[in-house]
Formats: structure tokens, sequence, C-alpha cells
């Protein structure tokens, strides 16, 4: 499914129905009174956060939305039938903002989460209503109401409780692969990711979601690469995980790369809990590997976490830490 995390839309409320200015009308009864029923409510628009989405494209070629009109009353003092609701459903971390594109109005942040965005006409009243000691016989009675109608922009920033990061084939999507569900695109070159991937991992009958946000690069936050497009992403996960690919030759330089575009974007992500991982560490020998986690861990003082996509035990064992690191 193709990516998109920003889109235009135009919703419309539906008007509601027009009273009925009916009279009786039965045999034998000459002059029967008013009894025009009052029109339906028109339907409303209302946008609903859903967990199994994660892009906006279903509006890209769709950009009009209208819910149902409310019916007109009817004799016999019927009330019109309401128009029917419109649902539109949206990815849980879509925040809708109003045609100025900078106004915040709703903030989808789980799932199942309800926002009227436009609500419905009401109905106009039939001429029953104006029934009254001095007049018996009313011809008048109103028309319904207008539904809202305006334009809207929907935004989506992926909610994650980690955020896995780092240089372009760090190993970050094969990761999402072996710890989650996810089926990301893997391949042995640079920028196979192309849009967040999202995965569940599960451990002890807990939960923890997890974002694989496209290869960042010197000057990401100036849009180089993929980068500001996707950098958003970033601030919504909880977590950071920094995967690094342990062949490198200047760890420290990678590493100081990817945190300095993240300053660069915005100070708050520097505020964020991080995880460290060296990734790929079969590929190194064990003297060669722990001369590397000495020198970078006296230089950064972080804690490193060691990686191989093709060791259970290490996959466990991050999977282990992740979980305590999220929950406690």
């Amino acid at each position: 499914m193709k990516f998109l995390d920003q889109v235009k839309i135009f919703i419309k409320a539906g008007d509601g129905g027009s009273g009925s200015p009916s009279f009786r009308r039965e045999k034998f009864i000459e002059f029967g009174g008013p009894d025009g029923g009052d029109g339906g409510k028109g339907g409303s628009v209302i946008l609903k956060s859903e967990r199994n989405l994660n892009t906006l494209i279903d509006y890209r070629y769709q950009q009009h939305f209208k819910a149902k009109r409310g019916e007109d009353g009817k004799g016999q003092n019927k009330t019109g039938r309401g128009g029917g609701n419109l649902i539109l459903k949206v990815p849980i971390g879509t925040q809708v903002f109003e045609e100025d594109n900078k106004t915040l109005i709703f903030d989808f942040k789980k799932e199942h989460e309800e926002y009227v965005a436009a609500i419905g006409g009401k109905g106009g009243l039939g001429n029953t209503k104006f029934k009254s000691s001095t007049n018996r016989a009313p011809r008048k009675f109103t028309k319904g109401t207008k539904g809202e109608g305006f334009w809207l922009w929907l935004q989506l920033k992926t909610i994650a409780d980690i955020g896995i990061i780092g240089q372009p084939n760090a190993g970050k999507s094969t990761l999402l692969s072996v710890i989650t569900s996810a089926n990301p695109k893997i391949a042995n070159y640079k920028f196979t990711t192309l849009n967040p991937n999202l995965g569940v991992a599960m451990y002890d009958d807990k939960e923890i979601t997890l974002a694989d946000i496209p290869g960042l690069i010197e000057g990401a936050h100036e849009g180089v690469g993929l980068g500001i497009k996707f950098l958003k992403h970033i601030e919504r996960c909880k977590i950071l995980l920094h995967m690094i690919d342990v062949t490198e030759e200047d760890l420290v330089l990678s590493y100081k790369q990817i945190r300095n575009e993240l300053k660069k974007y915005s100070n708050d992500l520097m505020k964020k809990k991080e995880i460290i991982v060296f990734n790929k560490v079969d590929l190194v020998k064990k003297e060669e590997l722990k001369g590397k986690i000495n020198y970078f861990e006296k230089k950064i003082k972080k804690k490193v976490n060691i990686l191989s996509n093709t060791d259970k035990k290490l996959i466990f064992k991050l999977k282990s830490n992740l979980l305590r690191y999220v929950f406690k």
C-alpha cells in the first residue's frame, strides 16, 4: 500500500430536512387541523481512528465527502428520517488542522477515538408546532438548517513506543521483521525503506509498537535524502532505538551525525530515551567488536546493545530489553 501522510479534504454535513405544512385530510372531517411533522436532522461527518491503518492514501483520489440530508417531515405528524452520519476512518496519529494547515483541531492518539468534524443541520419545524389558540390552521413551517462544510488538512505523525532510527542500510527493517510480524521491504541498498513501517512485538502478554523510520543522512533536517519528510514521525515515538552498522569505519561519527540532525530538527528529540544498538556483529571478530564497543562507550558515555539478525539469543535479549525500557 502506498504511503501518504498529508492530505486536504472537503467535508460537508447533511442539511436538515424541512418541516411539513400538511393538514389532516380525513373523510367526514372538512377542516382537519395541522399535522405536519418536523424535518429530520442532517448527518454529521465523523472522523474515527483505526489501528490497522497507517496511511492517508484513501483520501488522495477522493477529496470531497458529504453526509446525507435529513428527510422532510410528512403528514400525520411524521418526523423525517435523519440523514446517516458519514464515518471517515483515519490512522492513529492523525492530526486534524483547519484550512490554514496551522490551527490544530484534534489529535488522534488512541484507537476508536471519534471527532465530530462537521455537524449536521437541524430539522425544520412542521406546521403543527405553530398551532395556537389564535391560529388553529397555521400554514407556517420552517426549512432545515444547513450542515457545516469546510476544508480540513489531515496530517499523519506515526505513534509508536519505539522509533528505529539510523543511517540507510543499518538493518532497521530487518530488525523490525525479526521481532514483529511486520513485513517491510528489505534489500542491501540505501533508502530501501521509503515510508515508515509499523510492527507489534509481543512478550509475556505485553505489547509494544515499533516504527521503522527511513534512513537519515547528514542534512536530513534540510530535506537531504528522505530526511525532513519523515523526521516528524520520530516526534511521536516514546523511545528512540538508534541502530548503527558495526562494520562502519567511524561509529562515533556515524552516531553524532544522526544526533546532530535530530537536534537541528527539534531539541525535544534529544530529550527522548535512547537505546543504542550495534548491528551486524556477526560480521566482525570478537576482539574487534570488543574494542569498538569500549571505544564508543568511552567517547559517548552510553551503554551499547549488540545485535545480529541471525542470532536468536541476541534477538531475544534485545526484545526483552526493549520491553523493559517501555514498561519500566
